[in-house]
Parts: C-alpha cells; sequence; structure tokens
C-alpha cells in the first residue's frame, strides 16, 4: 500500500556524500512531492546535522564504506532489511556501490517497490590491477547480479562506458539500464570569473585524497614544470580507504615546495576561480568527476586521464587535454601547452563552461531522475 505522498528513500554510503551529491535532487523531489528519507552510515555527525535541517528524516546504519568483514557486511544487510520493513519506502534509491549491493538483495529479500541502482562509477574493485582488487571483484559479481536483477529494477550509469561494461559482462540487462550524467552542476554558483592575467597560473587538483585519482602523477608533473606554474591541492584524507593519502605526505610535498596544499574547501567556486587550469590525471574508475564538472561550469580548462568518466566531460582539444592514465611525460606535455598559452586554455574554458550548462547541468540531471521515479512508480 502506498502512501498519501510516495516515500522515497536514498541509501547512500556516507553522509558527506550524501550532502555534496545528492542533497539538491533530494529537495528537488520533496519540492515534487515525495517524502524523501536518508539512510547512511552513522559518522560525520556535520553532515548528519545538515541532512537534519533541511528536514529530512534521518535513518542510521551500520555500513562501514571500505571494511571486509564478513559479520558486519551480515549486520549491514539485516540492518537494511529492517529499515525496509519498518519504513515502507515506495521508491529506493541506492548510491554507490556497497549501497547498491546490500540494499539491492535486501529489497529482493525484504522489498517488492521499485529500486534504483545508481552505479557511481567502477571505482577501485574494477578497475585496480591489485591482486586482492582482482580477487574481490570476482567474489562480488555474483552479489552484484543478484542485487541488479530485480523485476523493477533500473540500473543508473552516469557515463556510457560503465553502462557497456555491466552489460557486456553480463552484470545487468541492457533494457534494465539508464544513462543520466552526473549529479548536475548549478551554474549559478559555480560561473566563470577572469584570470588573473598578472599571477604565475594555478594548476589545481582538487578531490579526494585517493592515490588513484592520479595524486602522484600530478605531483609529479609539478615537480618536473616547477617555476613555470603553482600547483595546488584542495582536498580531505579518505583515512578507511586502502587508497587513502596521509596527511603527512601531502605536507612533505609542500615543504619541498611542488606543492601548496589548502586541506578542505568549502568555498569551491572562489577556489576555480583562483585557477587558472583544472588538473585530473585519475585512472579511478570515476562516474563522472563533479570536479570536472564545476571546473567546466566556471571556464576553466582541463587536463585530464584519458578513462571513464572524465573523457566524459573533457573532450580533447575542445574544452581540455586528456592524456593516457599514468603517463607523466604526456600529462606535463598537456599542463606545458596550457600554462604557455593562455588564449588557447581560455577560449577552452569558453567552450567548457557551454558544456557543462548544456548537457550537466542541475536542473537536467533532477529532471531526468524525477522522470524515471514516476516511470517506476506508475509500473
Amino acid at each position: 500500500m502506498r502512501h498519501a505522498k510516495p516515500r522515497l528513500l536514498y541509501v547512500v554510503n556516507i553522509p558527506r556524500f550524501f550532502v555534496s551529491h545528492r542533497l539538491p535532487l533530494a529537495l528537488a523531489a520533496r519540492d515534487a512531492g515525495y517524502e524523501a528519507h536518508v539512510a547512511t552510515a552513522d559518522i560525520d555527525p556535520a553532515s548528519i546535522r545538515q541532512i537534519k535541517r533541511e528536514g529530512f528524516p534521518f535513518h542510521a546504519l551500520p555500513l562501514s564504506q571500505h571494511g571486509l568483514n564478513p559479520l558486519a557486511e551480515l549486520r549491514t544487510l539485516v540492518a537494511l532489511g529492517r529499515l525496509y520493513r519498518s519504513l515502507r519506502p515506495d521508491i529506493l534509491h541506492h548510491v554507490s556501490l556497497k549501497p547498491v549491493v546490500y540494499g539491492g538483495i535486501a529489497a529482493r529479500l525484504w522489498h517488492r517497490q521499485p529500486v534504483v541502482q545508481a552505479v557511481s562509477g567502477r571505482g577501485y574493485l574494477f578497475v585496480s590491477d591489485e591482486r586482492k582488487a582482482r580477487l574481490l571483484a570476482r567474489l562480488s559479481r555474483p552479489a552484484l547480479r543478484l542485487a541488479l536483477a530485480g523485476a523493477r529494477t533500473r540500473v543508473l550509469f552516469q557515463n556510457p562506458d560503465d553502462q557497456r561494461y555491466f552489460v557486456e559482462n553480463g552484470l545487468v540487462e541492457a533494457g534494465k539500464t539508464v544513462l543520466i550524467r552526473g549529479s548536475g552542476v548549478d551554474a549559478a554558483v559555480f560561473h566563470p570569473e577572469p584570470e588573473d592575467s598578472d599571477a604565475l597560473p594555478v594548476v589545481l587538483f582538487a578531490g579526494r585524497l585517493l592515490w588513484q585519482k592520479g595524486i602522484g602523477d600530478f605531483v609529479a608533473a609539478a615537480r618536473r614544470l616547477r617555476g613555470m606554474a603553482r600547483f595546488r591541492v584542495v582536498g580531505y584524507e579518505e583515512a578507511t580507504s586502502p587508497l587513502n593519502v596521509p596527511g603527512e605526505q601531502l605536507l612533505a610535498w609542500q615543504a619541498e615546495g611542488a606543492i601548496e596544499w589548502l586541506g578542505k574547501r568549502d568555498d569551491m567556486p572562489r577556489v576555480y576561480a583562483d585557477s587558472h587550469i583544472v588538473c585530473l590525471p585519475s585512472s579511478y574508475g570515476e562516474g563522472l568527476p563533479k570536479t570536472l564538472i564545476e571546473a567546466a561550469a566556471c571556464a576553466r580548462a582541463c587536463v585530464a586521464s584519458d578513462s571513464p568518466g572524465c573523457r566524459e566531460i573533457v573532450r580533447h582539444g575542445l574544452n581540455g587535454l586528456l592524456a593516457p592514465p599514468g603517463d607523466v611525460d604526456a600529462l606535463c606535455h598537456a599542463l606545458r601547452r596550457l600554462i604557455e598559452n593562455p588564449e588557447l586554455r581560455r577560449a577552452m574554458g569558453a567552450r567548457g563552461r557551454a558544456i557543462a550548462v548544456e548537457e550537466f547541468s542541475l536542473e537536467r540531471v533532477v529532471s531526468e531522475t524525477l522522470a524515471l521515479y514516476r516511470e517506476m512508480l506508475e509500473r
């Protein structure tokens, strides 16, 4: 039996990710008549307070973002089942790998309503060459197939490379997939500001401090191009991740003069305005990097790895330059080209702004997602 308003439950790994990537969508869903709830791991009190301040009922989950303890993972699965039975949502929206897998299995066991499974990139598990990651990926495939196989399930991808990978590897039927590119950018908040033409160019890396985000290659390029530009890092540690770059390492790079580390910043439009080029040499398995969408909206030329997600935003020679993942020589060549040619990077920045507004706006992502909700509820 449905509720007076369709009850929508977002299940996300950590509260900070919900706030940064799904809060605008939840607000729009509520404005559209949904009774929206949020369930995440019970960590990061500041983000939880923000979720509650926005008026969303919050449900804490015993969910470890990177943990692999079998008993703890079983507790997560059981807790999701209990939540679904008590809350009885009309539609579920799972975001990121653990909520997709455990939430999808729990939904098949204890919930018969529509499920949106949002795959926000393949991530470490499916792109790493490390033996442990390859083993975990093989072991997780049966569970992932089960989680994505529900009759009333739709699997949402952020880029066509991931969509094709999941279909070709038999993880999901093509007819159950939907492509909605990213979480959107508010083009009124992230808007162009003139470059500081008198300053030494600033090359910005912004994002979580994970090795596979390419921070090591960024620092290697900074060393080679020292004196030509300032290399700035904005980001925070993710201490529970096996890929975490510790703060001590950032401080060491800063002490040697390779980079400037600004830590976590909440004024990202200002950070982009103070930069000339945005660089993300990631091999992480991105869905659609928010950093690159925001940089494009701020009319900043981008240099990124030629990999899924990154190349969805950065079109080589149009609004930025692409380099093969892990190729520091190619990365340096691309950065040098934009550092030395301000007219080229400004022209690329202008084209990036047009791409962001036309293809990656928050309004477009919200409209397409709400249309998916309506379609699923009407079935």
